[in-house]
This record gives structure tokens, C-alpha cells and sequence, in this order.
């Protein structure tokens, strides 16, 4: 009688409800009906395509989809449609639902203004194969002597022999001075025209016009860096960290000319006795002026010698660091064509 009882209860109040009702353990009343193996369980329907009870018919979607594309709201946003509808004492659906029907039917949802577009900016991809191809410069602060005044450094350095090969300390940063440094620079260089690229970042002062209008003068291509793209201008910011960094680097500076006199020194030592990680520890002129190889194969000798004299000391006859290959900002992927410039 108990299992009957179960039986016919279970589909009106469940299970459960039955169970306590006649007063029979669920474990027992699950146990002498378990099916083996048990059925299979009717596929999985996704949220999304499951009947909902409160959804509209589909004669009231209609409806609602006639209202807004009426001549009265074809130009209405779904939620003035649906206030002045409310106001008016009629109620379709709620505001969302006249958006979700738009948007999931027919696409009307959407910005009907012309919107602006603007073309990817491209990544700059240049290679510098021997000294006066290519130049990056920048601007960078220096402290002044009293809190919020500063000190403008310009800077320009040869990506391939990494030489500063000019400088300037202002008390502004003008696209004028900017003008003046880099024809000094270019004209110090003996730079031809067609031969040089100098890459910058999009600073006001770079991207002027008559900084530009002087680069097409010199017949020099001018690069920029991509918008918030940092590491489009490795060289300037690395050598940037190197000033800071230095032990001697004092913070702040008093005047213009105590920022000029550290400047003077720091770019000296820079150029003429900083052995470089990057051009196989020869400093920047020794490259710049075309040295490299001269002073590598000095270097091998003085490690032959010292081969010679004690060759147990050594696994390998020594050599000498190599000499700096080709310079790039930002080098080619795998699948992309190498172009120079």
C-alpha cells in the first residue's frame, strides 16, 4: 500500500512530500524504484531557446514591432515610445523589451550619424645599416632649481652607432629651437639628401609643421611613432634612463648653464668612453667614425697573444666581441616583408 501511495502522490505534491506524507524513508522508496541503468536525460535546451512563461506572443511582438515602425515613431527612440504610450494610458511591453526587439529582429538599434573613421596607424619599421641612416631624437625634462620648473633637454642620437650626434639645453620646448638643432645637426653630419631618416615621437615640437617643412627642405624622410606606442622610440628613452641613472646625475640643477655643463660632460663620456653593450663594447665614435673593425682586429690580436702565452687557461681560442649589426625599430615578424625604409 505505501508504494501505491507514493506512486500516485509523487506526480501532484513530489517526491519528497509523499515520502513524509505516508511516512516512508525517501532512501528506501528511491531504492526499490531505481531504474538500471537509469533513462537518459533529455537533451540540454540552451537558456536562450527555453519557453519562457511571461514572454510576449508572437502577435504582441508584432504589435509592438508595428507601433515603432509606425509613421507617429519611426524616428523615436524605443524609450520615448514607451512613455509616450504610457502617458497616453497604453502599456505593450516594458522599455527593454522594445529595445531587445529591435535590436534581435530587424537591427533597427543602432547609431544613425555618420561616424568618423581613421585609418590603423602603421608601425614603423626602420633599419639602420651604417651611421647617418637613421636618427631618433627626443625631449626630456631636467629639474630646475625651484618645484615645477624644468630644464628641456633635446637629443639626438644615431641608432646604429648609438653617437649623440647633437644636443641642445633650453628653457622651453619650441618647435623653433627644435628647427635650429636639428639643420646644425644635419649640416655638422655633411648628411645628403635622400639619405637620412629620423624617426621621432608625436610630440608637439616633432610633429610641427616647421620642423616638417625643414626635413623636405634637407630632403630628409621624417617618421613618427605610433599614438601611446612608447617602444616605437626605443634608442631616445634607453639613453634617456642611461643620463638619469648616472651616479653623477645630480636631480636637480641650479641654473641653465650648471644643466649645460653636466650635459657637455655626460655626452663626452657618452660618446668617446662608454663601451657599449650593444656594439660589441666599442664605444659610440669609435662606430660612428668607422673604426670598428680596426679596433676589433686590435682586440684580436692582444687575445691571440695572451692565446699564445697561456693556452691552458682558455677552452677556446678567444675572440673579440662582434661587430654591431644592423640597427632596427621595430624589426619585421616572420610573416611580414622586410622593407628598409
Amino acid at each position: 500500500m505505501s508504494d501505491e501511495a507514493v506512486l500516485e502522490l509523487a506526480p501532484v505534491v513530489g517526491t519528497v512530500a509523499a515520502c513524509a506524507a505516508i511516512g516512508r524513508s525517501r532512501a528506501t522508496h528511491y531504492r526499490r524504484h531505481r531504474q538500471s541503468p537509469p533513462p537518459p536525460r533529455p537533451p540540454r535546451v540552451p537558456h536562450r531557446d527555453r519557453a519562457q512563461p511571461g514572454a510576449l506572443s508572437a502577435a504582441e511582438r508584432a504589435q509592438v514591432l508595428a507601433v515603432l515602425h509606425s509613421d507617429r515613431f519611426v524616428d523615436a527612440a524605443p524609450a520615448q515610445v514607451w512613455a509616450t504610450l504610457l502617458d497616453e494610458g497604453v502599456y505593450l511591453a516594458s522599455e527593454s523589451t522594445f529595445y531587445r526587439l529591435l535590436r534581435g529582429v530587424h537591427g533597427d538599434v543602432r547609431e544613425r550619424r555618420s561616424q568618423a573613421t581613421h585609418p590603423a596607424t602603421v608601425k614603423p619599421e626602420l633599419i639602420a645599416t651604417k651611421p647617418n641612416e637613421v636618427w631618433s631624437w627626443d625631449i626630456t625634462k631636467l629639474h630646475g632649481p625651484a618645484k615645477w620648473t624644468y630644464f628641456y633637454l633635446y637629443v639626438i642620437i644615431d641608432i646604429y652607432s648609438r653617437k649623440t650626434v647633437g644636443w641642445m639645453v633650453a628653457t622651453r620646448e619650441s618647435a623653433a629651437l627644435a628647427e635650429q638643432l636639428l639643420a646644425t645637426t644635419i649640416a655638422a653630419e655633411h648628411v645628403a639628401a635622400g639619405q637620412l631618416t629620423i624617426h621621432a615621437d608625436r610630440g608637439a615640437s616633432m610633429a610641427s609643421k616647421p620642423v616638417a617643412l625643414l626635413l623636405a627642405d634637407l630632403g630628409v624622410i621624417k617618421s613618427h611613432s605610433r599614438p601611446r606606442v612608447s617602444n616605437d622610440n626605443p634608442y631616445s628613452e634607453s639613453q634617456f634612463k642611461t643620463l638619469k641613472y648616472c651616479p653623477s646625475f645630480p636631480g636637480t640643477f641650479a641654473t641653465l648653464q650648471d644643466a649645460r655643463t653636466f650635459c657637455a660632460e655626460f655626452f663626452h663620456a657618452y660618446n668617446h668612453h662608454h663601451r657599449h653593450a650593444g656594439l660589441g663594447l666599442l664605444t659610440p665614435a669609435v662606430v660612428h667614425d668607422g673604426h670598428a673593425e680596426t679596433v676589433r682586429a686590435q682586440r684580436a690580436l692582444v687575445l691571440t697573444a695572451a692565446h699564445t702565452q697561456h693556452p691552458h687557461r682558455f677552452r677556446h681560442p678567444p675572440q673579440p666581441p662582434r661587430l654591431p649589426e644592423p640597427a632596427w625599430i621595430n624589426p619585421p615578424t616572420a610573416t611580414e616583408p622586410i622593407t628598409h625604409k
